[in-house]
C-alpha cells in the first residue's frame, strides 16, 4: 500500500482504487512535473493581477476572499474526486493565486521585498528536499510519516482554534508574536511544512510504480501546489515577524 502523506490532498486511500494502469494510460513522473509547473505557472499569473491591482489602489479583497473561499471549496472537491483534478486543479490554481497575490501584496506594502524574499527561501527549500530525497538522505519511513501527520494534525488544530477565537477578539498566545517564542512556533511550522514536501515526493513516486491513471498527474500537482503555498505563506509571516522586529 502506498504510504500516507501529511498533505491532506494526498492520503493513503488516494489510490487504492486506481492502481494497475500501463503504457500511455498510467502516471508517469515527467507527466506529474510538467503538470506541476503548468499549475504553478496559472497560479503565478493570477497572482500577478491581485498585486497589480493592490499596487494600482484598487480594492482587490472581494478577489481575495473569493479566491480563499473558491480554492477551499474546489480543494475539497478534488480531494474527494480525483478523477475531476483534470479539469478542476487549473482553476484551483487560479483561484488560489488570486488569493495569495492580494496577500503578498499587503506584506510586501508593509515590509518592502520580502515577498521576494519568501519566494526565493521556499524554492531553495523545495530543491534542496527533492535533492536529498532523491539521494536518500532523507527517508520516508512509517515513523517519519507518521510523526510528520501528527505534527501536520496538530498546527491544523491550532490554527481552527485561532480561527475560532478570532470571533471574540483573540488569538492562540504567542502565535502571531514577534518575540522568540513567537518566532520559534514560526520555525517549527515552516519546518513541518517543509517536511510534508518528502511525504508528497514519496507519495507521487509509489503512484508512479504502482500504475495510477494518468488524471493522477493532475492531482499529485495539485498535492505539492497545495504544500508549497502552505511553504510560501509561513516562510511570509516568520519573514514579517523577524522584520517588525528591526
Amino acid at each position: 500500500m502506498i504510504g500516507r502523506s501529511g498533505n491532506p490532498t494526498l492520503n493513503d486511500k488516494t489510490f487504492e482504487q486506481v492502481q494497475g494502469h500501463y503504457g500511455p494510460d498510467a502516471m508517469t513522473l515527467e507527466g506529474t512535473v510538467n503538470k506541476s509547473f503548468i499549475t504553478l505557472a496559472i497560479l503565478l499569473g493570477a497572482a500577478f493581477c491581485t498585486w497589480a491591482m493592490y499596487f494600482r489602489g484598487e480594492n482587490v479583497i472581494p478577489y481575495a476572499i473569493g479566491g480563499a473561499i473558491g480554492g477551499l471549496i474546489l480543494s475539497l472537491i478534488i480531494s474527494f474526486k480525483p478523477s475531476a483534478s483534470r479539469v478542476l486543479v487549473p482553476v484551483y490554481a487560479a483561484l488560489e493565486g488570486l488569493f495569495l497575490g492580494a496577500l503578498s501584496a499587503n506584506y510586501e506594502a508593509k515590509f518592502d521585498g520580502i515577498t521576494l524574499q519568501a519566494a526565493m527561501l521556499t524554492i531553495a527549500v523545495f530543491l534542496g528536499l527533492l535533492l536529498a530525497y532523491k539521494s536518500r538522505l532523507i527517508r520516508a519511513t512509517e515513523n517519519f510519516k507518521l510523526g510528520v501527520v501528527a505534527a501536520t494534525a496538530g498546527i491544523a488544530i491550532v490554527y481552527l482554534i485561532n480561527f475560532v477565537l478570532s470571533f471574540f477578539g483573540m488569538n492562540v498566545p504567542y502565535l502571531h508574536d514577534n518575540g522568540l517564542i513567537g518566532i520559534g512556533i514560526s520555525l517549527i511550522i515552516v519546518a513541518v511544512a517543509a517536511l510534508n514536501l518528502v511525504l508528497d515526493f514519496d507519495f507521487i513516486e509509489s503512484g508512479v510504480q504502482q500504475g495510477a491513471p494518468k488524471y493522477m498527474e493532475w492531482y499529485g500537482a495539485f498535492g505539492l501546489l497545495v504544500t508549497l503555498v502552505w511553504l510560501y505563506i509561513e516562510m511570509l509571516r516568520l519573514l514579517a515577524k523577524l522584520r517588525s522586529r528591526d
